[in-house]
């Protein structure tokens, strides 16, 4: 059985698409779709001792239609070192910061990144080989497919040879069961309701964050905090 996922970039994700990563052969990166403004293209959540902090990626303005791949990112406004020094002050008394502060410094003070989508599938490859997490990336701009919603999902599946699919359980919503049914694709669903607690920096517990919580706060052990969940086949 060949698995698949397939999802829009995100901004330094949070560890649930490292689980959703982990459990296919195939994750391809949805990135000739319309891009949504305030999503989790562009921004995503830290702990700091102030609370919970959203860091948010700059871009230039775009039409309706523009796709995610099209979108660069401003290049006025010095965001990188802004949010390198944000994460430094906010993790730098974490038990492995140590350990993982170089990873922070490749994604931000390597180079100059013009292009959103380019900088996140470079950081969620970069994290998912930290993590130990051996998965096959593609871009469906690469793919050449036709179609919208779950019709485009399932002619990407063919197009990478898999015949299991992995959705968020949010595309619910849109997903018709009948439809992979037929095109002889078992469809599941993402639960992310089972991950362990671990000792975190800045009050009380949250889920809710970017990954690199979890690294700076459980070093080594981290892919035990995120790959324990199991999903609910339709």
């Amino acid at each position: 059985m060949h698995k698949c996922a397939i999802l829009q970039s995100n901004y330094i994700p949070w560890k649930g698409v490292f689980d959703m990563i982990s459990q296919v052969d195939t994750f391809v990166f949805l990135e000739d779709v319309d891009f949504t403004v305030r999503d989790w293209r562009t921004r995503n959540r830290i702990k700091t001792a102030n609370g919970t902090m959203w860091l948010s990626v700059p871009v230039k303005k775009s039409t309706r239609g523009t796709k995610i791949f099209e979108i660069e990112t401003c290049q006025d406004t010095n965001w990188q070192l802004k949010h390198y020094k944000t994460i430094y002050n906010a993790y730098k008394k974490a038990p492995y910061f140590g350990n993982y502060h170089g990873i922070i410094e490749e994604i931000y003070l390597s180079q100059r990144w013009r292009n959103l989508s380019e900088f996140n599938i470079y950081v969620t490859k970069l994290l998912a080989k930290t993590l130990s997490i051996n998965t096959t990336f593609i871009n469906s701009k690469e793919l050449n497919t036709n179609g919208h919603k779950d019709d485009k999902l399932i002619e990407i599946c063919k197009k990478v040879g898999a015949n299991f699919y992995l959705s968020g359980p949010t595309a619910k919503s849109y997903i018709s069961s009948e439809k992979f049914l037929y095109a002889n694709i078992e469809l599941a669903y993402m639960d992310y309701v089972h991950y362990p607690e671990y000792k975190q920096l800045h009050g009380k517990f949250d889920h809710y964050v970017s990954v690199l919580d979890v690294l700076f706060n459980c070093g080594e052990n981290s892919i035990d905090f995120i790959t324990r969940n199991k999903f609910k086949v339709e």
